[in-house]
This record gives structure tokens, C-alpha cells and sequence, in this order.
């Protein structure tokens, strides 16, 4: 599994992600965030990883459609930069032996 924080992402990040959003509810719906932690694995680990993310802190977490012939799945995760940290390192605490 692999993770990413992107703090104050660009239009063009944003604009990316949007393209490839799985739903089609504006990002501007789910209220301010300024982080987009990126979480990319199997898709059993990113439906837990989903999970996590939203137990562990106040974020919304979206898939990310994207063609991976290794079946790979990715979850954006956005909120302020607080949460989304909280909600990364409760995934990482959970799949990454560190």
C-alpha cells in the first residue's frame, strides 16, 4: 500500500482528481478542505482503508477511478491538513509495519 499527503493541492491537482472521481457530487458540497491524502492498494485494503479514514477523522473519502492493470485501487481522502494526517496514519498504523 502505498500513501501521499498533498497539502495545499493546485486547480490542476484538484481538476485531475475531479476527472476522475467515481461520484459525480461537487467537492464543493462536502464543505472546506485544504489536504488530499492519496491511498492506492488492493481493493479490499482501500474498502477498510475507506473505513478507517472516516472513523479515525472528519474527512470524506472518494475513489478514484483510474485503469491499473495490476488491479489497483486508489482513495482520495480530502479535509483540512489535521484530519487528513489523523486519517493517513490511522490507515498506515493498520496495513504499514513501520
Amino acid at each position: 500500500m502505498d500513501t501521499s499527503i498533498i497539502k495545499s493541492p493546485t486547480a490542476g491537482t484538484i481538476e485531475m482528481l475531479n476527472r476522475r472521481r467515481a461520484l459525480s457530487k461537487p467537492l464543493e458540497e462536502y464543505g472546506r478542505y485544504d489536504t488530499v491524502g492519496l491511498v492506492q492498494g488492493k481493493l479490499i485494503d482501500m474498502v477498510t482503508a475507506a473505513d478507517i479514514a472516516e472513523k479515525a477523522a472528519n474527512v470524506f473519502v472518494e475513489e478514484i477511478r483510474g485503469l491499473c492493470p495490476q488491479h489497483f485501487s486508489l482513495l482520495a481522502v480530502f479535509g483540512d491538513t489535521a484530519s487528513v494526517e489523523a486519517a493517513i496514519k490511522a490507515i498506515r498504523q493498520r496495513y504499514i509495519k513501520e
